[in-house]
């Protein structure tokens, strides 16, 4: 058994201080120590493969970061960890609990996750690391993960056992929700095209602002409009757009610019109130609404059933707007950049396909560490 607090000590000579993820029992010290400690940054996640896109955002801003959750959430987290993580080569330490591991008395819903853990988190390309028993095995450990993810891009994999951390208390100050706004009107007599929306926003967000494109035809959309170091555009990780944008906020003083979908949006509504609770104040959130998976063959998705700004203003976003033109988007795009964020901004565009897109001819590899460096400054 070790102290939660040797754990994040040796993490952070390391390099580790950002944390997000989801609870779990066996984490419980753990995680306290870190919410407990004023030096290290903790953010609480709806879904644990909100948690590995939140920290890949951090990564993109500087980061060294670490997910931590129940095993039984393994499921959410192989999505963004084989579709966001590999193609982008993208560090992270994941600490993985071992409920239902085998021969130890569980519930009957761990029992098969239990089995699987281990090969689980191999075949999704997380390097195995086995979890520190003792205080002497934690630096060792922990270095050995930094080399690897440093090395390679990829992440590593702690599996914590029951009963590996000795009991720690909880010391968390939360702030207080903010006051919830009244969405605004921008209504337009004709929709845009969302090339031309995305043009506009090119326009008028600062040069230096950090742009992330959901996967799908938005990114190919915006690359085929300007590729800039500025851009990231996801291939896959499909709804993990805004937590890389949460992220990348928490960590950079650059404005950050989320480019989603309603598709997207709707997969993880979760990350709304994530983002309006941690209430990153350089932040803009851009749903561009189509009513359908246009890159998919254009079925309908229930956007129209959908009330998205209201849905912001709900979760705690500062600035929450409707907007059904392009100029009138512009107009709001205006607004909502002259108050602190998070803002959203809800555009309906027409279902029309851009013919000719191109594709990022950039290895994904490379535009993360682009992003970085643009969001870093380091370029």
């Amino acid at each position: 058994m070790i102290e939660a607090g040797d754990f994040l000590e040796a993490a952070k000579r390391q390099g580790i201080d950002f944390f997000t993820g989801v609870p779990c029992s066996f984490l419980t010290p753990l995680m306290n120590a870190v919410i407990s400690d004023r030096t290290a940054r903790y953010v609480g996640a709806t879904s644990e493969g909100e948690a590995v896109a939140i920290a890949a955002g951090a990564w993109c801003a500087g980061r060294e970061t670490a997910v931590m959750f129940q095993n039984s959430g393994l499921g959410n987290a192989v999505n963004p960890l084989t579709s966001l993580n590999h193609p982008f080569a993208i560090p992270t330490l994941v600490i993985a609990t071992w409920r239902g591991e085998p021969g130890v008395k569980d519930e009957p819903q761990h029992e098969l996750m239990g089995e699987i853990t281990p090969r689980l988190l191999a075949l999704a390309g997380v390097h195995g690391e086995p979890f520190p028993l003792a205080a002497a095995d934690i630096e060792p450990v922990l270095s050995r993960a930094l080399a690897h993810m440093r090395s390679t891009g990829q992440p590593v994999g702690l599996v914590q056992p029951k009963g590996a951390i000795a009991p720690r208390p909880l010391d968390e100050v939360r702030a207080e929700p903010a006051p919830r706004v009244a969405p605004v009107e921008f209504g337009g007599a004709s929709l845009p095209r969302r090339i031309d929306v995305l043009a506009l926003l090119r326009e008028k967000l600062p040069e230096s602002a950090g742009l992330i494109a959901t996967t799908g035809h938005t990114g190919r959309e915006l690359f085929t409009l300007q590729d800039h170091a500025g851009h990231l555009y996801c291939v896959g990780s499909m709804g993990g757009a805004s937590a890389i944008g949460l992220g990348a906020a928490l960590n950079s003083e650059r404005e950050i610019a989320v480019l989603d979908g309603d598709g997207a949006a709707l997969m993880k509504l979760g990350n709304m109130a994530t983002i309006g609770a941690e209430a990153p104040v350089r932040f803009t959130h851009v749903l561009l609404d189509n009513g359908r998976h246009l890159s998919t063959g254009g079925q309908a998705t229930v956007s129209a059933h959908v009330d998205f700004a209201a849905i912001a203003a709900a979760c705690g976003y500062r600035f929450a707007a409707r907007a059904s033109g392009l100029g009138e988007a512009g107009a709001a795009l205006d607004a909502a950049l002259a108050v602190p964020g998070p803002r959203f901004l809800h555009v309906r565009v027409a279902a029309e396909e851009v013919s000719g897109l191109g594709r990022p001819t950039i290895a994904p590899r490379e535009v993360a560490r682009r992003f970085r460096a643009h969001l870093t400054g380091a370029a």
